[in-house]
């Protein structure tokens, strides 16, 4: 291998050409042609007894070429690459043959992406706000009521009015001017009263009716309803309940601490929701100072990206995504037509989040660099479980799947991101 030229033509892309002597270009067509002879069909020879001179006559001089270059390229290519010693490099290269004579060699060129030299500054002490979410009386009865309800018990009204908050099936059969119009007839529909299912002021006109009464609804559509031949009309619904239950709720007392929580006493069992609560809130106040430091680092990044990067993140995060998808019985091809949409369609789709997780990466990758961040043994080995755990793989099987270096690095990522998370100046949000 001869290493001709080595520049740069655009940014994050660089330009190798190199040639492989005749010698080498000859043993291989020779090689190609002692694989491949028994392949050729040659009028009056035997398979695989015709002549090299007669098969390139008849197809050509160049007819074992493409096997040959790719017998030689490889190993050429790795000379050249370290004889030009342009860095890390990302993706595949493209090559081409510049040349090519079993008299004088060949001459390659590869078009090689490299690996961004990211440079980044103010990186420490980036100011942030963080947002403050107080916790609501509301919030706190909407929780427990919620547990409340999944702890009711249903009783069939048998004599006596429907209410607010039962669940009545009902026949109903709606008209406009005396005119029946599509999707307002339904039978045998469970109808909690007071969900909000149904135009505004139906439910409550369904409440105060006996078992198999005749009796009317009269509402008006909203005026925005989706239905625009509909919109703003006035129409009467026919309406009949067969059945009613009434949803019996368990008071709220020490009893129902008892029997939904640790706690002994009510006071107790709504101080812990609160708790909770307020722990969840502060947990997305925190997820979002992340977010803007993120959002920083990303901004303060500048480096030369090339769009293989871009491409194979994106190509991750669908595989990703596939693999979510058949957890939960399906795959990308469902997903796909449901969505009708195209595999290009979903790849421009997640091109934006590919591009931040590159950028974000580059700069983390440099601040680790930068502040001399390390890993252990141990911090890699628990890196390694940690993967393990969530694809529920074997630790052997993850340990073969990527290079070593690979799971120290991430945990340099980890250890930049969080010495960017400890040097933040956090100001709480004046407007909450």
């Amino acid at each position: 291998m001869n290493l001709i030229k080595s520049e740069k033509t655009n940014p994050g892309e660089w330009t190798l050409e190199f040639s492989v002597d005749k010698d080498t270009f000859r043993k291989a067509i020779s090689d190609s042609y002692h694989k491949n002879v028994g392949k050729v069909t040659v009028p009056g020879f035997r398979k695989g007894k015709a002549p090299r001179a007669v098969i390139e006559k008849m197809y050509g001089k160049g007819f074992f070429y493409e096997d040959a270059f790719n017998a030689i390229l490889p190993d050429a290519y790795e000379e050249a690459l370290k004889a030009a010693d342009v860095g890390r490099t990302v993706g595949q290269p493209e090559f081409d043959v510049t040349s090519a004579d079993p008299d004088s060699g060949v001459v390659f060129t590869a078009k090689l992406y490299l690996y961004p030299t990211p440079e980044i500054q103010d990186y420490l002490g980036i100011d942030v706000e963080k947002p403050v979410f107080p916790t609501t009386d509301k919030e706190v009865e909407d929780e427990i009521n919620t547990v409340r309800e999944r702890n009711s018990r249903e009783i069939e009204v048998t004599d006596g009015e429907s209410q607010m908050g039962d669940v009545c099936t009902i026949d109903y059969e709606g008209s406009v001017d005396g005119v029946p119009f599509d999707g307002g007839k339904g039978e045998g529909y469970p109808l909690k009263l007071g969900s909000g299912n149904f135009i505004p002021g139906f439910e409550e006109q369904v409440a105060g009716h006996r078992l198999e009464e005749p009796f009317e609804v009269h509402v008006t559509f909203p005026a925005d309803y989706h239905a625009k031949e509909l919109a703003g009309k006035d129409a009467v619904f026919k309406t009949v309940i067969h059945k009613i239950v009434h949803i019996e709720l368990p008071a709220l007392d020490d009893d129902f601490a008892k029997d939904v929580s640790e706690f002994d006493t009510f006071d107790e069992y709504r101080a812990d929701v609160r708790a909770k609560i307020a722990k969840r809130h502060e947990e997305e106040a925190d997820s979002q100072v992340e977010q803007k430091l993120i959002d920083a680092l990303i901004d303060l990044v500048k480096a030369d990206i090339p769009e293989v990067m871009i491409q194979t993140e994106a190509e991750n995060n669908i595989r990703d995504y596939d693999v979510n998808l058949r957890s939960h019985g399906l795959n990308l091809n469902d997903y796909l037509k449901f969505t009708n949409m195209t595999l290009d369609q979903l790849r421009e789709q997640m091109r934006p989040r590919a591009e931040r997780q590159v950028k974000l990466r580059l700069a983390l990758e440099k601040i680790a660099a930068l502040e001399n961040l390390t890993a252990s043994d141990e911090e890699v080995n628990e890196e390694i479980e940690r993967i393990a755990k969530e694809y529920g793989m074997d630790k052997e099987q993850v340990k073969s799947s990527l290079p070593a270096e690979s799971f120290a690095e991430d945990v340099k990522v980890k250890k930049a991101m969080d010495l960017v998370k400890e040097k933040a100046v956090v100001k709480i949000q004046s407007d909450n």
